[in-house]
C-alpha cells in the first residue's frame, strides 16, 4: 500500500482471546465506504497463554485485508497493551505525515459495525478530535444475564447521559470505552498520549481530554457490539461490572424469602448457632430466646454462647435462658488465654459437632429468628453456596437522635474502599465486615484465624479464594442496631482489618510489613501524652491442621 492512502490505524488489545480475535478480525475486514489500503490494524498481545496469534494471523490471512501488525506488549495489563499500540499507531501516522490521521481502538471480543470506520473518518473531517462509539451487548449472550443486570445497566446508562449533557450537545449516548474510541494523531499527541495505568485507561484518557478542553463526540452512528461474558481479563472493566451485576442478582437473597418450616424439611445437615460474647448481659438472653423456637423445630441444632470471661453476668444469663455456654479460656486452653472474638470464634469450632456453623453477633438489640433463617436460607436451598454473609442496614444511635445509615463506621472508612481498590470482586458484599455469618465447619476449620478484629475480612477473602465468589451469597436481614465503640476503638479495630486484608492481597501490591509495632495514638486531651496501643494481630493456625499431639504448636504470628 502507498503512505499516502493511510487514513487510519486500529488498535486491537487482546488477552487470551483465541476464540473470538477471527470474528473482531472478520468485522474489520468487513468494513464498508473505506478503500482496501487506507487502514492498518494493530493487534496487541497481552501476555496471551493460548493460541490468539495463530488464530489473528489465520484470520487476517483468510480475509486478505486489511494489513495487520502484531506486537507483543512488553507490560501485562489491557491499559499498557492499548498503550503500546496507539503510541505505534501514532508513531506510523505521523511518520507517514498525517497528523489527521484517525487511531481508532477496539476489543478482541467486540465486532464492529461494517460502517464503524468509515462514520468515524466522516466525523473526523468534519472536525471531531476525540470519538466515543455506542457500545451495545451481543444479544444471545445478554439474553443469559438476569433481567436485573439489564435493568440496572441502563439505568445507570440514563443517569450518566444526563450528567454528560449538561457539558456537552455532542453527546448521542454516555459512552468512551476502549471497545471503541478513537483519536486524531494530532490530539493523542497533544494530550501526551494514553495514560499509563493498568486497566480503566479509557476513562483516563476521558480525564485527560476534559482538561485539556477537547470535546467527545459521542455518536450514536458508530456502533460496535461486545460480549457480554461476566468473566472478563482484566481487574476492571465491561466484563467485571456485568459479573457483579450478575452475582449481585443471583446471590443476594432476603431474610424474607425463606420459611423455618420449610427449611427444616429440606435441612439434611446439622446445624450450630455460635455466639461469641463478651459483656452482653443486657442483650444476651433476648438473642436466646429468638433462637429457641428454631431448635424447637429443629432448624437449629445447638445454641452454644462462648463467653470471654464477662464481668456482668453474660455467662449466667445466657445459661439461663438456655444456651450451652462455654468459657472461651477453656477451649484449646494450650493455645493459652483467648485475645479477641477472632480467637473465641477459632476456639468455638473445636466444640462444634455440626457441619454448618452460623456465627452470629451478641449484641444486637433488635435480633429476631430471621437472621438465622435468612443466613440458613441459600447455605440449605442451593448446594453450590458455601459461604453467606449477612447484609443489613445500620442506624447510629447518638443518644439524642437516629441517624440512618450512619452505623458501621470502620466498614464504610476502611474496609469498602481496601476491597474497591484491591479485591474489587469482593466490594459486591454490602457489609462485608459483618459478624452474622453460614458456613460449613469445615471450610472455616481450613483458615488461618485472625485473633482479633481482622476475623470478618480475612475470612470473606480466604473463603473467596478457595471456593470462589460464586460461592459466597449475601442475605439482606433488615436493620441492625447494635452497640456503637468510640472513635478511638474503632481505630484500633480498623488497624486490625487493615492488617489482615494486607496479609491476604500481597499479590495485588498491598503489602503488610513483617512485625506490626504498636498503634501510635495521639493525646486524648491537652496537656496528656500520646498514647500506644497493642493490637491483637497474629493469627491462630486453621484448626484442621491441629491434631491432638501438636495442640498449641503452630500459632502464625506477623
Amino acid at each position: 500500500m502507498t503512505t499516502s492512502a493511510l487514513r487510519a490505524i486500529v488498535v486491537v488489545p487482546a488477552r487470551d482471546e483465541q476464540e473470538r480475535v477471527g470474528a473482531c478480525l472478520l468485522a474489520l475486514a468487513r468494513q464498508r465506504r473505506v478503500d482496501a489500503g487506507s487502514f492498518e490494524v494493530f493487534l496487541v498481545l497481552d501476555h496471551c497463554r493460548d493460541d490468539t496469534r495463530g488464530r489473528a494471523l489465520a484470520a487476517a490471512s483468510a480475509a486478505g485485508r486489511p494489513a495487520l501488525t502484531i506486537i507483543d506488549s512488553l507490560i501485562p495489563g489491557v491499559g499498557h497493551a492499548r498503550r503500546a499500540g496507539m503510541d505505534a499507531a501514532c508513531r506510523r501516522l505521523l511518520d507517514a505525515g498525517l497528523p489527521d490521521g484517525l487511531i481508532a481502538t477496539t476489543d478482541a471480543d467486540s465486532r464492529v459495525a461494517p460502517d464503524w470506520l468509515a462514520v468515524q473518518l466522516e466525523l473526523a473531517a468534519t472536525g471531531a478530535q476525540a470519538i466515543g462509539g455506542r457500545i451495545e451487548l451481543e444479544p444471545n449472550e445478554a439474553a443469559l444475564l438476569p433481567p436485573g443486570v439489564l435493568a440496572s445497566r441502563h439505568e445507570r446508562a440514563r443517569e450518566r447521559l444526563a450528567s454528560i449533557r449538561g457539558d456537552s450537545a455532542l453527546c448521542e449516548h454516555h459512552q468512551f470505552s476502549g471497545a471503541s474510541l478513537a483519536l486524531t494523531a494530532r490530539t493523542y499527541q497533544e494530550v501526551g498520549g494514553l495514560p499509563d495505568v493498568d486497566a480503566l485507561e479509557d476513562e483516563a484518557l476521558q480525564r485527560l481530554l476534559e482538561e485539556r478542553g477537547i470535546p467527545i463526540v459521542r455518536s450514536g452512528r458508530v456502533r460496535v457490539t461486545t460480549s457480554a461474558r461476566t468473566e472478563g481479563r482484566a481487574p476492571r472493566g465491561l466484563a467485571r461490572d456485568l459479573g457483579y451485576a450478575d452475582w449481585r442478582a443471583r446471590r443476594t437473597f432476603r431474610a424474607g424469602d425463606f420459611d423455618a418450616s420449610a427449611l427444616t424439611r429440606l435441612k439434611r445437615s446439622s446445624v450450630t448457632a455460635v455466639l461469641p460474647a463478651r459483656e452482653v448481659a443486657d442483650t444476651i438472653a433476648a438473642i436466646v430466646d429468638q433462637l429457641l423456637p428454631l431448635r424447637d423445630v429443629g432448624l437449629v441444632d445447638r445454641i452454644l454462647v462462648v463467653d470471654a470471661g464477662s464481668a456482668d453476668g453474660t455467662a449466667e444469663v445466657a445459661a439461663g435462658a438456655g444456651a450451652e455456654v462455654f468459657q472461651e479460656d477453656d477451649l484449646l486452653s494450650e493455645h493459652g488465654a483467648a485475645r479477641g472474638k477472632g480467637d473465641a470464634m477459632w476456639r468455638a469450632l473445636s466444640v462444634v459437632d455440626g457441619e454448618i456453623v452460623v456465627f452470629l453477633d451478641a449484641d444486637t438489640r433488635d435480633f429476631t429468628p430471621n437472621f438465622v433463617v435468612g443466613l440458613l436460607g441459600p447455605i440449605l436451598t442451593d448446594a453450590e453456596i458455601r459461604f453467606v454473609k449477612g447484609a443489613f442496614r445500620r442506624p447510629f444511635d447518638t443518644g439524642d437522635t437516629i441517624l440512618p445509615d450512619e452505623g458501621g463506621r470502620v466498614t464504610e472508612l476502611v474496609a469498602r474502599p481496601l476491597l474497591n481498590l484491591y479485591a474489587p470482586q469482593l466490594a459486591v458484599f454490602d457489609q462485608p465486615l459483618a459478624g452474622e455469618i453460614a458456613a460449613y465447619s469445615e471450610d472455616l476449620r481450613s483458615l488461618h484465624f485472625p485473633a482479633g478484629y481482622g476475623v470478618e475480612i480475612a475470612n470473606l477473602i480466604d473463603i473467596a479464594g478457595i471456593a470462589g465468589t460464586d460461592a459466597l451469597a449475601q442475605v439482606d436481614l433488615g436493620q441492625r442496631q447494635n452497640r456503637h465503640q468510640p472513635l478511638r476503638d474503632l481505630t484500633a479495630m480498623s488497624y486490625a482489618v487493615m492488617v489482615a486484608a494486607a496479609r491476604r492481597l500481597q499479590h495485588t501490591g498491598l503489602r503488610a510489613p513483617e512485625g506490626q509495632g504498636p498503634l501510635l495514638l495521639p493525646p486524648s486531651a491537652p496537656g496528656t501524652a500520646a498514647q500506644t496501643r497493642q493490637v491483637v494481630t497474629f493469627e491462630r493456625p486453621p484448626l484442621s491442621s491441629l491434631i491432638p499431639e501438636a495442640l498449641g504448636l503452630g500459632e502464625r504470628s506477623a
